[in-house]
Formats: C-alpha cells, sequence, structure tokens
C-alpha cells in the first residue's frame, strides 16, 4: 500500500514540476522584456507607455466591476513600462471567445426541458407575491425555473453529506452524475468511486466531472484512464495549461451529485477526507449541504449536462433522462425551490444577485456564513444598508484559514461592517466551509458560492433557492447552534496596532485578483 502512495505521489509531483517550472520560464521572460525595455530600448518603452494609457482608457470603458478597473489601473501604475502589454496577455484571448459560444450553444440546447415537470411561478406568486423578484429575475431572465413537488434536506456537516450521498448512490438505478472542485485520494473519495465502480458494472451510467486546477496537487494525469478502466466516463474541466491566460482563471467551482435525475446534492464539500473530519487541516471543518428529492433534482441534473456537453460534438437527448415521463412526480410538495447555476461567461452575476436580493428583502434578519469575505461595493452596500435599516444581520467567517493573505484582507472589511450595525463572528473550533443565506424564516439559499471575486465572478457555481420551506428554518437553527463556537468581533479589535490597520487595507486593493 505505501509503494502504491508512493509511486502516485511521485507522478504528481512530476506533472506539477514540469508544469511550473514552463510558467517560471514564462515570467522570467516577461521580467527580462522589461528590463529591456527601460534599459536598452528607449523607443520600444515608449510605444508600451502609449500602449499603456490606451489599455488604460479601454479598461476605464469597459463594462466591468469597478474593483477589477481599480486593481489593473493601479498595476500599470505600477510598472507603467509593461503593464498594458501585460493587460492584453491575460485578457485578450481567442480561446476564451470560443469557449464562450460552446458555453451558450450547450445552454440553448438544454435551456426548455428545465419545463419539463411544468412551471410552477405562478402557484408561488399566489402563495406571497413577495417573492415575485427573485423568483422572476432567475426564471425568466436567468433561465432556472421555480419548482414545487421537492423534499429537502438541509446537511449541517461534511459528514452527514458522506452519509446521506452513500445511501442514495447505492439505490441509483439509471445514472449517476458527480461533478467537483476537489477530488484527493482518502477515504471519503475511494469510498464514493467503489460505489460508482460497482454501479458502472451494473450497466448504469455513470460520470464524472472534475476540475483540473483544483485537483492539480492531488491527482496524477493518468487519473481520467484510471476512471476509465473502472467504467467511469470522466471529463476533466478546463484542463491546466502552464501559459499565462485569464481562461484558467475561470474554474468549475461547483458541487454536484444527480440521481437517476430524482435526487441530487449541492452544497460546500468536495470528495477530500479533510469535509469529513477524518484528516485535520485547519481545526474542525463546518461544511453544509442540501439535499433535493423530487422536481427540483432535475434542474440540477440539466445543469450537470449543460457543463457534460460543452463540446459541439455531445448530442444529449435529454427527455430520456428525465424521470417522470409517464407520471407526474409523486413527491408531495414542501415550498418551492429554485436551483440555479452561475457562469463567468455570460457577464451575469447570478450568485451576487440572489445574494443582492435575499439581503435587500430581508426585513427582520439575514444570517450568512462564508469562508470569505472579499466583497465589492455593491454587497458591502446592500450590507451596510440592512444593518442601518434595523435588520439583524451576522455573518460568521472562519478563525483559522486556509489562506492567510485572504484572511487579512477579509478582516479589512471587517471594520466598515461593523461600523454600520453588521455582527461579524469569527468560528473558533476551526475552519467554516459553509455557504449560506437565511432571511425572515422564509427565504434562504445553500450552494458554492462564497462571498469573495473569484466565487462571484470568476468561478462556475450553483446554489438551491429555498421558498416557504420547512429546510429554511433547520439552516437558521443551525446558524444560530453554532454561534456559541463563534467569537464577536468588535471595533477595539480591528484597530489594535498598525499592522492590523494598514496592511489589510493595502491588500484589499489586489482584492479582485485574490
Amino acid at each position: 500500500m505505501a509503494g502504491i502512495k508512493n509511486q502516485w505521489i511521485r507522478v504528481v509531483f512530476r506533472r506539477r514540476v514540469f508544469v511550473i517550472s514552463v510558467l517560471l520560464i514564462q515570467i522570467g521572460f516577461l521580467l527580462f522584456l522589461i528590463a529591456g525595455s527601460s534599459i536598452s530600448f528607449q523607443y520600444f518603452s515608449w510605444a508600451l507607455n502609449v500602449l499603456s494609457i490606451g489599455v488604460c482608457i479601454y479598461i476605464l470603458n469597459k463594462e466591468e466591476k469597478a474593483a477589477y478597473k481599480l486593481t489593473w489601473i493601479f498595476l500599470i501604475l505600477m510598472i507603467p513600462i509593461f503593464g498594458g502589454a501585460l493587460y492584453i496577455i491575460f485578457r485578450i484571448q481567442s480561446n476564451s471567445r470560443r469557449f464562450r459560444r460552446h458555453i451558450e450553444r450547450a445552454n440553448r440546447r438544454s435551456n426548455e426541458y428545465f419545463y419539463l415537470p411544468g412551471d410552477r411561478l405562478p402557484a408561488l406568486l399566489a402563495e406571497d407575491r413577495d417573492f415575485l423578484p427573485q423568483a422572476h429575475y432567475l426564471q425568466n431572465y436567468a433561465g432556472f425555473p421555480v419548482y414545487s413537488r421537492t423534499q429537502t434536506e438541509y446537511l449541517s456537516s461534511g459528514e452527514a453529506f458522506f452519509k446521506r450521498i452513500m445511501e442514495e448512490l447505492e439505490k441509483a438505478e439509471r445514472y449517476i452524475f458527480l461533478e467537483f472542485f476537489i477530488l484527493k485520494p482518502g477515504q471519503m473519495l475511494e469510498s464514493v468511486l467503489s460505489v460508482l465502480e460497482r454501479q458502472a458494472k451494473a450497466g448504469l451510467d455513470v460520470r464524472l466531472i472534475y476540475d483540473d486546477l483544483g485537483c492539480f496537487m492531488s491527482l496524477p494525469s493518468n487519473f481520467v484512464q484510471q476512471l476509465e478502466n473502472r467504467g467511469i466516463k470522466c471529463i476533466v474541466f478546463n484542463s491546466f495549461r502552464p501559459i499565462l491566460s485569464t481562461l484558467q482563471n475561470n474554474r468549475d467551482h461547483r458541487k454536484l451529485i444527480c440521481i437517476d435525475g430524482k435526487v441530487a446534492f449541492t452544497g460546500g464539500a468536495n470528495l477530500a477526507d479533510e469535509y469529513i473530519n477524518v484528516v485535520e487541516r485547519f481545526g474542525h471543518w463546518k461544511d453544509t449541504a442540501i439535499m433535493l428529492r423530487g422536481e427540483a433534482a432535475w434542474s440540477l441534473t440539466l445543469i450537470f449536462l449543460q457543463m457534460w456537453n460543452l463540446e459541439p460534438w455531445r448530442n444529449e437527448n435529454y427527455p430520456a433522462l428525465y424521470p417522470w415521463k409517464d407520471s407526474p412526480c409523486p413527491v408531495k410538495s414542501d415550498g418551492f425551490v429554485q436551483p440555479y447555476a452561475d457562469s463567468p461567461i455570460d457577464n451575469e452575476n447570478v450568485g451576487e444577485h440572489v445574494y443582492i436580493q435575499i439581503i435587500n428583502k430581508a426585513r427582520d434578519y439575514v444570517y450568512i456564513n462564508t469562508p470569505y469575505l472579499v466583497v465589492d461595493d455593491n454587497l458591502i452596500s446592500a450590507l451596510t444598508l440592512a444593518a442601518k435599516s434595523g435588520v439583524d444581520v451576522r455573518i460568521v467567517t472562519p478563525h483559522r484559514w486556509d489562506k492567510k493573505i485572504v484572511a487579512i484582507t477579509s478582516r479589512s472589511y471587517y471594520r466598515q461592517l461593523i461600523s454600520a450595525g453588521v455582527k461579524v463572528y469569527e468560528y473558533t473550533g476551526g475552519f467554516n466551509h459553509s455557504k449560506t443565506f437565511v432571511s425572515d424564516d422564509r427565504l434562504a439559499t445553500v450552494g458554492t458560492t462564497n462571498l469573495d471575486f473569484r466565487s462571484l465572478y470568476l468561478h462556475f457555481e450553483c446554489g438551491v433557492l429555498l421558498y416557504l420551506n420547512r429546510t429554511v428554518k433547520a439552516i437558521k437553527e443551525d446558524f444560530l447552534n453554532t454561534l456559541p463556537r463563534c467569537h464577536e468581533i468588535t471595533l477595539a479589535e480591528c484597530d489594535r496596532n498598525v499592522f492590523q490597520r494598514v496592511v489589510p487595507n493595502v491588500l484589499r486593493i489586489f482584492a479582485p485578483l485574490m
């Protein structure tokens, strides 16, 4: 066993060393050009300076978040000779346009099939028209309908998530689809793969998507072949290539398990042992997930299939996968459920808009779990205005962080939020990786979107919005039960020394790149 493990580590190490070496060569070449242009090539440097000015004008007029504009202009001012050229290298790429076309094609092919269970929006509005803005936006603009006839189960830990997925995977009859950001060898992954292999041998259609960069340090280059040998079809999303490219920023951060179109899971947990606390990295790992049984599970199934069918030659027979062709879904309704997805390619920030609408609609309270708190002015304004308006706004972040620079940057937002009346807590038990919003005992969302620039604007994400559902109260209770294991941050703690006042504010300039 130790020999197999050492061989795995060697394979992974060789691949990573090669990629990192090629990246370092490219960075060295860029530095050589910068040094050369400032010393030996005066005319060349003038041309690059003019280019940088032109790029700054282009950035200012671009339809993009103000924080991104500020960061890039600041970087260009820091390296004016080569800053404009650097922006072009990172941002202007033909392959990203091709990627966009593939996504648009896959979405067009599948959009109509979201409505196979019917249109439940009128029923939701008959129940409560206050939900009209949120539900209308997601269904009629973003393309993700409302469903009823769905039972939901909130899973308040990675351990509960693991237990339930193992039970449901064993019950699968036709197909199992999985999509994850991180796969890491260990008890959790191998347990899941063992069930998938057995089900594939029994004739089920088993498919897996994983993000290449998310698994960069954990899986060998022949992992796809290993899965194929076990009967599991596999796609590696956006394979990491050793070239300086913004396309590498667009990662598949979703976590999805879809079974027969009848049952589906999503949430914060990946398939790695730290998520179920078999391995301890940052103290106790607090995570959450949600299980859907019924109509809404079909929506998450289609969201998976949109990603699977990005290649034009894949032509899915969507109706053949729909589980209730001959009779209506028999599951009893428990409120209304609206799964949704977010893509960085369409310039529509669905995840951010879901969060902002929850905050803006809150009248009594809004409770938030997030592992990172690196946000732009829109979310800051929504949170502070809600608190100033008398809404009980509370946010729980980790006390032990997985990324120190991001942690310091997150704390730069504390002072502004606390001054406005927002209560900020840090989970002292370890690392809080949950991504949940809950408001007024009526509305909640569980998903994969962190409160940071990468999740909100650069990654592919997904979530589930719950209206008038019993699970809403379960999410609230879990939040309140977590507070005794948290420390409330005070304004005095935000200003203890010069380091805590100055360094976070400097890092905040680079927040969009974190």
